[in-house]
């Protein structure tokens, strides 16, 4: 086992650094910059907030004097090759470009960025003077927080009920209850969160018993325990509530599928011929190796909660967590939390899909990853 995990992560660097190759020169591609946006800060009337940079308004990205310059950012008449440059100083510009380490060539420039990387030095962001450390602790709490719970409610659903399922396979039981699986999944949870606000939000004219923002109340430090927990309870509802909604579909029918899997090999017509009961067959026998594959992907699912689930969520209900942060530093071209998220949640995910195959042997010791090949 000792010799399987070692080759896993040795086969992490070359993941690792094609990872941010790739992105490292889709980037060079992409039109804008930090640059072009203090640019944009100093012209008058200028909006470079994260929702201007994708609308029509003046300054966006897709407005109608961005639409009218000639290619590669050049102004008429001018020789900056940034937009919206003409006027300024050339020497200004160049001291923009040195702050932002655009004065060096690109390799050289990927090649500081992996050094740093791996010293775990991120940096600070472009735009809030902080560093980016500090950044993702303060939205780490919100995030954990959506991934965690979401995660747990929705196993707590599926399992269950892909046991029911695969139980009464065929039934009109299993067949209304995949009918409202696939529904929910089908929904988009944005516009679940919204019909949740409508309804049970503060303001509804329903049942306005939930709060629409932050994670927490602002007197919450003064309240006492059972209140903090209603208090935090009431604040993760709707948005868990929304994003729960498709997230058990898949372990739902996965439970069923791998339980109807077991059910029909020989050991279970075995077990029945002797005497044992259903309930004795199926948490005795079936149990343990049809929920294998659902327990190992417990890591994975929460991981995936966690970085890429709660993104509009977060937007709807005002919940300043990871996903918001990255959404908004990739629309603001905040380059060094764009590459450092990138890198920390690539390199958390390698290690998550280890322990998901460590998850396995603990599961099932019959499984031996040495004879396997990577």
């Amino acid at each position: 086992m000792f010799a399987y995990i070692l080759r896993r992560i040795l086969l992490m660097i070359p993941t690792l650094f094609g990872i941010m190759l790739v992105s490292f020169v889709i980037v060079q591609f992409a039109p804008g910059g930090p640059v072009e946006r203090i640019i944009a800060q100093l012209q008058q009337g200028a909006d470079s907030s994260a929702t201007a940079r994708i609308s029509g308004s003046s300054g966006g990205d897709f407005s109608a004097t961005s639409q009218s310059q000639p290619a590669g950012g050049a102004m008429e008449g001018g020789s900056s090759k940034y937009r919206g440059a003409q006027g300024l100083d050339p020497k200004f510009i160049k001291q923009l470009e040195a702050q932002f380490g655009f004065d060096k060539p690109a390799p050289e420039r990927f090649a500081m960025m992996l050094w740093n990387y791996i010293r775990f030095d991120f940096g600070k962001s472009y735009f809030r003077d902080v560093s980016i450390l500090q950044l993702i602790k303060e939205k780490l709490p919100v995030s954990i927080s959506l991934g965690l719970w979401m995660t747990l409610l929705s196993y707590l659903i599926s399992i269950p009920l892909g046991i029911r399922k695969a139980m009464k396979d065929g039934s009109r039981f299993d067949t209304w209850t995949s009918a409202i699986v696939i529904i929910g999944y089908a929904i988009p949870g944005f516009l679940f969160a919204i019909l949740l606000i409508i309804l049970f939000g503060e303001g509804s004219s329903v049942a306005p018993f939930f709060p629409l923002r932050g994670l927490v109340s602002d007197n919450f430090a003064t309240l006492p325990w059972y209140a903090k927990a209603l208090d935090y309870a009431r604040h993760l509802t709707l948005p868990i509530l929304s994003m729960a909604l498709g997230a058990f579909a898949t372990s739902t029918l996965l439970t069923k599928n791998s339980f109807l899997d077991e059910i029909r090999k020989q050991y279970v017509l075995t077990a029945r011929m002797k005497g044992l009961t259903e309930t004795q067959v199926l948490y005795g026998h079936v149990f343990r190796n049809a929920m294998l594959i659902v327990i190992a992907g417990f890591p994975g699912a929460f991981i995936s909660a966690f970085f890429a689930g709660s993104l509009l969520i977060e937007t709807v209900f005002s919940l300043d967590g990871l996903g918001l942060l990255s959404f908004e530093s990739i629309v603001n071209r905040d380059y060094a939390v764009v590459f450092a998220t990138l890198y920390i949640f690539s390199l958390l995910g390698l290690f998550v899909n280890l322990l998901s195959d460590l998850v396995y042997t603990w599961v099932d010791p019959r499984i031996d990853f040495e004879t396997r090949e990577v």
